[in-house]
């Protein structure tokens, strides 16, 4: 019994020492204020965040704001012509897929790849035994037709033959003579020719391979010329006439444009799409215009004098867009955000129809890197800050 006591006696002293101790902490701790000892935590709140008193996030001396180095670009006058654009694909003056029209294996290949042919010029010789065979003899029974025919003939013009009998003779040579020229076309059927002159394309034909009637043998392009047909909506029908010169560019060479004319245009206009078809032809003497090359046509409707700015200085937001103008307030040159209202866009450059005056200093580029009413300095040509003199000036931020 006394034992037991003991015990109890004992975890009571524990409980009250852990509770003391754990008293004499909390007071300790409330003395020396978070993160270290008495005073640190108020002058933690006068230097904000470090010895020297400079602020981590403000603007103020000492945050790294400044004036931001922009480049300048002008609001100038510029010519802009008025256009229809549209898509179209180029294809040669004229092309084809040459096929055979008989089942028969190829006996010779006579052309390769990429190789310009004249018109008429074999390019694939099939095996014609049979048909040679069958031509001579027919030609043998036309020799024997005719013989009779003229024999018949003599004897008719004497009074020794029949009308009749002369007719049946005629009938046969003339049969004859058909079968003759039936067999020269069978046999003619094995050579395949050029139909125009041309570049024929890449094939995979070869001697001994078995042509089916409809199976492509090789295409042939005339690409001295390329034509390119395209939709134009009919409410510009009035500015379409046949002749009319047109430009057009291809990704292929970008930064040059192609010059060509309309040649022809549909004699109706679809009543699903509610536009015409027009067909553009464009000299290709250095053959880089392929058929199947996407260009895009422009067909001028007029010229017209207009504002303009350079389109990396004119940034769009939604369907909104303005411009960086340049003003100077006192010894600072600021940067005014201005709305404005554009037109078409050509050649790198912005139509501007409202909100600047010819003359008009605005930010070149980089307009996400200041904001409106900002201080900016001017670069010059070779690079260095024609504003840096200015009283207050400060270069960019490191790592800006």
């Amino acid at each position: 019994m006394i034992r037991r006591h003991f015990f109890l006696v004992g975890a009571l002293v524990v409980l009250a020492l852990m509770v003391v101790a754990g008293g004499w902490k909390l007071t300790l701790g409330k003395k020396e204020g978070p993160g270290g000892p008495p005073g640190a935590a108020m002058a933690a709140q006068k230097g904000g965040g470090g010895p020297t008193g400079k602020g981590g996030g403000g603007r103020g001396p000492g945050g790294g704001g400044g004036p931001a180095q922009v480049s300048v670009a002008l609001v100038v006058s510029k010519v802009f012509i008025d256009s229809i654009d549209v898509i179209g694909v180029a294809k040669g003056r004229q092309s084809v897929t040459l096929t055979a029209a008989a089942t028969q294996l190829v006996d010779r290949v006579r052309f390769t790849d990429g190789q310009a042919v004249a018109k008429g010029a074999v390019l694939v010789e099939l095996k014609d035994t049979e048909q040679n065979a069958g031509l001579a003899q027919a030609q043998a029974r036309l020799v024997q037709a005719q013989r009779d025919f003229d024999r018949w003939k003599a004897l008719a013009a004497q009074g020794y033959a029949s009308k009749t009998a002369l007719d049946q003779r005629e009938a046969t040579y003339l049969a004859a003579r058909a079968d003759v020229q039936a067999a020269q076309a069978r046999q003619a059927d094995r050579t395949i020719r050029a139909p125009f002159a041309g570049v024929v394309g890449l094939s995979d034909i070869a001697p001994g391979a078995l042509i089916n009637p409809g199976a492509a043998i090789v295409t042939l392009d005339d690409v001295s010329a390329v034509r390119v047909d395209f939709e134009v909506p009919d409410r510009y029908l009035a500015s379409l006439r046949e002749g009319q010169l047109i430009y057009a560019k291809t990704d292929a060479y970008p930064g040059e444009t192609i010059q060509g004319r309309i040649a022809k245009l549909d004699s109706r206009i679809d009543e699903r799409t509610r536009s015409i078809t027009a067909r553009a032809e464009f000299a290709n003497p250095g053959r880089k215009l392929k058929p199947g090359m996407m260009m895009r046509v422009a067909i001028s409707r007029g010229q017209r004098q207009a504002l303009a700015a350079p389109e990396a200085a004119v940034a769009v937001q939604g369907d909104s867009a303005f411009v960086y103008v340049l003003a100077k307030r006192g010894e600072a040159t600021m940067a005014e955000q201005r709305p404005v209202i554009t037109g078409v866009r050509q050649d790198g450059f912005v139509e501007i129809r409202e909100g600047v005056a010819a003359g008009d200093r605005i930010v070149a580029d980089g307009l996400n890197k200041i904001q409106p009413g900002q201080p900016v300095r001017i670069a010059s040509q070779g690079g260095r800050p024609s504003g840096a003199s200015q009283p207050g000036a400060r270069g960019p931020r490191p790592g800006a």
